[in-house]
């Protein structure tokens, strides 16, 4: 191993590159490109991921205002949020405070992470009753199925995003269909949004350079 190779090593770790060096039988030149394919495919997903997270919210906020007549419907005492929710909304109000921000409904929303959104259309506090049938279903206006099935394919999401954040191998995933997962979700929620990502994502055109970045023909973009 030449000393180039012996210094990436020791600054990614072993057992980091461990997973790419199992996927390239040993071939560390190899390993270290598919790394950086690993690293430029991630990025390529992180705006459509960051268009669903935005789009999602919105729809969901702007449904629940509907609903009770409120923006700062989780105050309303017909929203019924189980413990957990009412955990991150308070901890959300806390880290405005502690920047001398008021908790208005635009903040907060802001505020809230990705996987209290979806939380709203999981089991919750009979949130199928509460929150799915009379308000949040109306969010997906070009989706036809049911609330379980819906939950599940964008917690996937969410998870695909977290190993993304923390530097995780995804490129033994099936990207392309990631990728449809995602334009699906925003799709049900706003054709227009949907159209607005298609026109400006780049992941397709990084799926068809992983063969190139890998054998060392084309360098990769991140």
């Amino acid at each position: 191993m030449d000393e180039e190779f012996e210094g990436l090593l020791a600054a990614f770790s072993a057992a980091r590159m461990e997973p790419y060096l199992k996927h390239c039988n040993g071939d560390v030149a190899k390993a270290f490109r598919l790394y950086a394919w690993n690293v430029e495919v991630s990025a390529a997903l992180n705006g459509p991921l960051g268009c669903l997270e935005v789009v999602l919210r919105n729809a969901l906020h702007e449904r629940l205002a509907a609903m009770v007549g409120r923006s700062d419907w989780w105050l309303d005492r017909r929203v019924n949020l189980h413990d957990v929710a009412k955990g991150l909304l308070a901890d959300a109000a806390t880290k405005l405070a502690k920047h001398g921000k008021p908790a208005v409904p635009d903040a907060m929303v802001a505020e809230l992470h990705l996987g209290f959104w979806i939380a709203l259309l999981g089991k919750g506090s009979n949130y199928e009753t509460t929150l799915w049938r009379p308000a949040l279903r109306h969010a997906f206006p070009n989706y036809s199925g049911g609330r379980r099935d819906l939950h599940w394919r964008l917690d996937t999401m969410r998870l695909l995003r977290n190993r993304i954040s923390h530097a995780e191998p995804i490129h033994q995933r099936h990207i392309k269909a990631d990728h449809g997962t995602i334009l699906d979700l925003i799709g049900y929620i706003s054709p227009p949004a949907v159209e607005y990502v298609r026109r400006h994502d780049r992941v397709e055109h990084v799926l068809r350079r992983r063969r190139a970045v890998c054998d060392g023909d084309a360098d990769p973009e991140f």
